[in-house]
């Protein structure tokens, strides 16, 4: 499913999400011009569940710095990956930033990044394949938005062989069935050895989504306060 536009509309001008979009673009140009050096790049900068996994579990002190839990959500694997994940960001993060506000929006943001990362690793914890991508982060967001805004419609794509129709979607069900698939898909991963399948990290998605579900009524009572 292909998620177009929503039918909530936003008070506020969504300034830190579109930064975010921004840096993640500027980002992925910079990954674009190191050429053959994006490799170690990447495995400098990604958050490795190996080393990380190594610390947090396991009392074995690795060098693993912990900017890359910072840094691994801005970079992308290549352009789909990029514009899937700032597509779902612009739709569905503007409302979430109108809600809870700006700074506690960006706030909200790194900490579900960080987070799904940790999530991923504690599944993952073998793997030494760097994990990179803002999809734990949006995942945070969309699991907010799933709270805020069920009875909202998001205008969706659905690709059926040659034809693509266009169909006007409750974000409860839209946004559940994504949960649920994420869900699967790293319940089957782990049944299969631990090892993520087709690359993506299932488990960072849900984890991403569950904790911004849990974080997002702790930032509105922030805010009412």
């Amino acid at each position: 499913m292909i998620p177009i536009r929503d039918t909530i509309k936003t008070k506020t001008f969504p300034f830190v999400n579109y930064l975010i979009i921004l840096a993640c673009g500027l980002v992925f140009l910079y990954e674009l011009s190191l050429g053959e050096r994006i490799e170690p790049f990447i495995r400098r900068m990604g958050v490795t569940p190996s080393s990380v996994s190594a610390t947090l579990f396991h009392g074995r002190f690795v060098a693993a710095p912990a900017l890359s839990l910072l840094s691994s959500m801005f970079l992308h694997g290549g352009w789909l990956h990029l514009l899937g994940n700032m597509l779902y960001l612009y739709i569905f993060g503007d409302n979430v930033e109108d809600r809870i506000g700006h700074g506690a929006y960006l706030l909200f943001y790194l900490l579900c990044g960080v987070s799904s990362a940790l999530c991923e690793v504690y599944f993952q914890q073998d793997s030494t394949a760097p994990l990179i991508g803002a999809s734990g982060a949006i995942a945070g967001v969309l699991g907010a938005y799933f709270l805020l805004y069920p009875r909202a419609r998001v205008l969706t794509i659905i690709p059926l062989f040659v034809f693509f129709p266009v169909f006007e979607i409750p974000a409860f069900f839209f946004l559940g069935f994504w949960f649920l698939m994420q869900f699967v898909q790293g319940a089957v991963s782990s049944a299969a050895g631990g090892t993520a399948s087709g690359g993506v990290a299932w488990w960072a998605h849900a984890g991403g989504f569950v904790v911004g579900a849990v974080l997002l009524p702790l930032f509105l009572i922030a805010r009412r306060r």
